[in-house]
């Protein structure tokens, strides 16, 4: 059978069930997603045009090395390559999820704004794929650029990525240059380019403030459209969005709602603590850490949830049970501990714990001040939970607590210090009203990462080491049972 026909057969029936994956020499073309061709004969052997939205490839095929209903490989010759490369169709079925064509789609616009932006530098393989086993995210399109002996690690974020994924990216970042450095063999590693979407770098600049050795990493934002790249230095970043709302606005708040709020809390005074949202002047109660009810535009309102409803004298019973409900399942000795009342925000949970006594973390804490989330983020609720205190001397403390592991921690405890610190360079926190007959040092604040023992992120050692050592860390790992009690099980 001639050889352009017989390569028009297994494409078309392969083609039947949708549009195939392409892959040339195991590597996914990502561009090549929703995939026509076209096939002519050449002689002894065929010219295949392959193309789609995003890109087109032409090549010469040799032979048909393998075709069955699910797969058809054939052995290519690309133009001014000299050895043969074996390019794979894999029937598309079930469609693919869209971020992962998306991401590897982005994987090859990624390698030709490094080929433009570093001419005299040679661009390795780059990859979408997880591993797992060294804590490289999937998420980014992740590679090495060389000349001569150097090399520099690089991470790109596509700009159909959210905005946790472009936040995080510093983390994996350090994870991916530390990797690279472990196993360069030819090369020496000597930095980090980042590359991120246009207007979406700030975070980023901001944390990299932190590092002992911000030089060694290059950020850079690219343009979606016009493939334009401009690097940006730490004199472009700006002051994040954070503010410090002043004591006697809190204090206001917490006035205004008292008569009901207080009534509440007499419901269990032990477990029922009263404060003002972050970011907002709205009363908050919780019980052991988990919201129940909240005041907001002059009245009470109480549930769990979206399942809120206004407190009147007729629903006070309602109240009350709930309530019931909550001391059974949300105690600290409840039989259940897989309920959802149990198992609800257990940083908030945490968080009472330790505001209530942090000498427990601490020796060195001071007992009489601790506020949460202060300064305040534009973002609200960042899903951590920050406690800002003092030591017995007067030296700011932060304590960042998680529940769970996560691989941010570290990067995102810092994030909140650099805005600490710089509202205490302002002297912010003495003007508006916190710490009272604290003379605070002038000296940086401490770091204080809590977490149950377990629960501390392998990958946060690697993060940790490329801090400046201006950040003084302490991790503080707790009992697994911490709900009972905080017992301190180690230091570093």
């Amino acid at each position: 059978m001639e050889l352009a026909a017989e390569l028009r057969g297994a494409l078309d029936g392969l083609c039947a069930s949708g549009a195939p994956e392409v892959r040339e020499n195991g590597e996914w073309l990502a561009a090549l997603d929703g995939v026509n061709y076209e096939v002519r004969a050449q002689g002894e052997s065929a010219l295949l045009h392959l193309w789609s939205a995003q890109q087109t490839l032409v090549r010469r095929v040799v032979r048909v090395v393998e075709e069955s209903p699910e797969r058809v490989v054939v052995e290519v010759v690309r133009f001014g390559h000299s050895r043969h490369a074996q390019l794979e169709f894999v029937a598309g079925g079930a469609s693919r999820e869209p971020r992962r064509v998306g991401r590897g789609q982005f994987c090859d616009r990624l390698r030709q704004l490094l080929t433009d932006q570093f001419p005299d530098e040679t661009v390795d393989s780059l990859v979408t794929s997880a591993d797992l086993h060294h804590s490289l995210s999937g998420s980014y399109a992740r590679g090495l650029l060389h000349r001569g002996s150097e090399a520099y690690a690089v991470l790109g974020a596509s700009p159909n990525e959210d905005s946790a994924t472009i936040d995080g990216i510093l983390t994996f970042g350090l994870i991916w240059l530390q990797h690279a450095r472990d196993r360069a063999r030819r090369h020496s590693v000597r930095g980090l380019r980042l590359f991120l979407p246009r207007g979406t770098s700030a975070i980023s600049a901001h944390r990299l403030r932190a590092l002992a050795s911000p030089g060694q990493i290059e950020l850079y934002e690219y343009d979606p459209m016009y493939g334009r790249v401009r690097r940006i230095g730490l004199s472009d970043a700006g002051n994040l969005a954070t503010w410090i709302t002043p004591r006697r606005e809190i204090e206001q708040a917490i006035a205004a709602a008292l008569p009901h709020a207080e009534r509440i809390r007499l419901l269990a005074p032990e477990a029922i603590r009263v404060g003002v949202a972050a970011a907002s002047q709205e009363v908050t109660l919780r019980f052991r850490g988990l919201e129940f009810a909240r005041w907001r535009l002059g009245a009470m309102w109480f549930g769990l949830g979206d399942h809120q409803q206004v407190l009147t004298p007729e629903r006070w019973p309602a109240l009350e049970s709930l309530v019931r409900q909550l001391e059974t399942h949300r105690h600290p000795l409840a039989s259940d501990t897989k309920h959802r009342l149990f198992r609800a925000q257990p940083e908030r949970w945490l968080e009472t714990m330790v505001a209530a006594d942090p000498s427990r973390i601490d020796a060195r804490l001071d007992v009489r001040h601790m506020y949460t989330q202060v300064p305040a983020f534009s973002s609200g609720d960042r899903g951590m939970i920050d406690l800002l205190g003092t030591t017995r001397d007067g030296r700011l403390a932060v304590l960042e607590l998680k529940a769970s592991e996560d691989i941010h921690l570290v990067m995102q405890a810092v994030d909140y210090w650099l805005r600490v610190r710089w509202h205490h360079d302002q002297d912010d926190f003495r003007r508006y009203g916190y710490f009272p007959d604290v003379p605070l040092k002038a000296k940086p604040p401490l770091l204080f990462l809590v977490a149950p023992g377990f629960r501390f992120h392998p990958a946060n050692d690697i993060v940790l080491r490329y801090l400046s050592p201006e950040i003084e860390v302490e991790r503080i790992a707790l009992a697994e049972n911490w709900r009972r009690g905080l017992h301190v099980l180690f230091r570093q």
